[in-house]
């Protein structure tokens, strides 16, 4: 019989302080291959595997391409790539994000329930939004384990009360416990597994994320697990698809971005965010040129030319300091209306 020797782990915000914690407390004999997604920014050197190697009792490395999984090792998500399992062997790349971040959780977590079903141990540490809840539903449908850090003593409770009001979780426990239990669990003897196939939609978005598909099956493929809709991605500027998801309102688009509801009014809010601003660049730079033709035209005598373009670059003033009071009212998170003169009471 087989062992559960499959550990998935997921953080976001507040993340590497909790994951600190949890490898300090698995054993150097630890039965079980420990793969570990934190978000960080693409451009930032990840130093992750020596802040965990500091406290942990089993090796910590970045993930690379093709390396055979061993057990009692602990990958990490390099920057910018996912972490995917295929098979006994890892696979890094940079695909499309999923839910705007690259490593994704939910990636790593749907290829776990693909390739290693009822052997998988999923767990979601502290973090905002909900990147995860997809990925531990899809551990859950294969039969696996899913384990969440306590909301109330998580730094950030969004993910883990994310996975906990769309899947019945096994475990939800404070920190400090969740690697004593890992332990307990990875020792256990599993059924080989065959009573829980692989749901279509899990094995479809698997091989979207691991971009195995072609560009007419990725569109095919979209179009059999969702219906399109009339938004845009945020990051492609393509069509999306909703997913035909009866928990979760979630999308996808053909080149392969996936987005939940939440991360996709995000990015929209993102995108809007440089579509103004790029706004308040081109109207100042119309009223510069305004400037600057209203200037020649005075040395010139062309009165008419004056008038004009002095207009001009009074509207174009105008209208990008409406903007900008409308952007700098995002200091205190959304959007804000801008400020308008005249009475207020």
């Amino acid at each position: 019989m087989a062992t559960r020797d499959t550990i998935v782990i997921g953080a976001s915000a507040g993340g590497v302080q909790a994951l600190s914690t949890l490898v300090a407390a698995l054993p150097p004999d630890l039965p079980a291959a420990v793969f570990i997604v934190l978000h960080i920014p693409a451009d930032s050197p990840s130093v992750l595997p020596s802040i965990l190697a500091r406290d942990s009792a089993l090796p910590v490395a970045h993930a690379t391409y093709g390396e055979p999984i061993k057990r009692g090792r602990i990958y990490v998500a390099p920057p910018d790539k996912h972490l995917l399992i295929e098979g006994n062997r890892i696979k890094t790349i940079h695909g499309p994000k999923e839910n705007l971040h690259r490593p994704s959780i939910d990636a790593l977590f749907r290829s776990a329930a693909r390739w290693a079903g009822n052997r998988v141990i999923g767990v979601i540490l502290t973090g905002a939004r909900d990147d995860g809840t997809v990925g531990m539903r899809a551990i859950k449908q294969r039969s696996g384990l899913t384990i969440v850090q306590d909301p109330m003593e998580a730094s950030f409770a969004s993910m883990p009360m994310s996975v906990m009001q769309t899947i019945k979780v096994d475990y939800s426990l404070p920190l400090r416990e969740i690697g004593p239990l890992l332990n307990h669990l990875s020792r256990e003897k599993v059924e080989q597994e065959g009573g829980y196939p692989v749901p279509e939609e899990v094995e479809i978005e698997a091989r979207i994320a691991g971009q195995e598909l072609s560009g007419d099956q990725l569109i095919a493929s979209v179009e059999a697990i969702g219906k399109i809709s009339k938004l845009t991605c945020p990051d492609c500027h393509g069509a999306l698809w909703e997913i035909n998801d009866d928990d979760l309102l979630r999308y996808r688009c053909h080149v392969g971005h996936a987005y939940s509801a939440e991360s996709l009014s995000d990015g929209q809010a993102d995108m809007l965010e440089t579509a103004l601003w790029s706004a308040v660049r081109a109207l100042e730079e119309q009223m510069i040129l305004a400037q600057r033709i209203v200037a020649r035209a005075r040395k010139a005598n062309h009165t008419r030319a004056v008038r004009t373009f002095e207009k001009r670059a009074r509207e174009a003033e105008r209208n990008s300091s409406i903007i900008r009071e409308l952007l700098l009212g995002n200091e205190k998170g959304g959007i804000g209306e801008p400020v308008i003169s005249g009475d207020t009471s």
